[in-house]
C-alpha cells in the first residue's frame, strides 16, 4: 500500500514538473461562430473558405473586415529559467565520498560465514520416524 502510493506520487510530481516546464500552444478556428478545429502545438486548419480580398482605387489588396473566419490562440510559456548546477569534487572531496561509501556497504555484508561442521558428512536417511515409533514427544 506504502509503495504504491510512494509510486503514484512520484509520477505524479513527474508530470507535473514536464507540463510546467513545456511551452503549449492552443489554437482554434471559428467559422460564422462555430468551432470547427482545435490544434494543440501547431496551427489549426482553416475551414477552406478564405478571406474575401477587395481592390481599392489604387490598386492595392484590402482585407475585408467583415469575413466570416476568424482564429483564437492560447499561448502558456514554459519555464526557460532552468539551472543546471555541476559540483567539481577535489580530490580528498573525493576520497571521502568513496571511503565512505566503501564502508557504508561492508558494514551491513556478512564477511564472518562459519562453515558447518557437518559439511562432509550428509545425515543418514531416515526411513521410520523413531520418535512416533516409541510416542516419545518433546514439550
Amino acid at each position: 500500500m506504502k509503495k504504491g502510493l510512494f509510486n503514484i506520487v512520484a509520477v505524479t510530481m513527474a508530470v507535473l514538473l514536464l507540463a510546467s516546464t513545456i511551452s503549449w500552444k492552443v489554437e482554434k478556428h471559428y467559422c460564422l461562430g462555430h468551432l470547427m478545429d482545435i490544434a494543440l502545438f501547431t496551427s489549426a486548419q482553416d475551414c477552406g473558405m478564405d478571406m474575401v480580398s477587395q481592390s481599392d482605387e489604387n490598386g492595392e489588396h484590402v482585407e475585408d473586415l467583415n469575413s466570416c473566419c476568424n482564429d483564437e490562440t492560447i499561448i502558456t510559456k514554459g519555464q526557460d529559467d532552468l539551472v543546471v548546477q555541476t559540483n567539481d569534487f577535489d580530490l580528498a572531496q573525493q576520497f571521502f565520498v568513496v571511503a565512505y561509501a566503501y564502508s557504508y556497504f561492508n558494514l551491513f555484508g556478512n564477511s564472518f560465514e562459519e562453515k558447518p561442521s557437518f559439511d562432509h558428512y550428509p545425515p543418514p536417511i531416515i526411513v521410520k520416524d523413531i520418535h512416533v515409533l516409541d510416542e516419545v514427544y518433546l514439550i
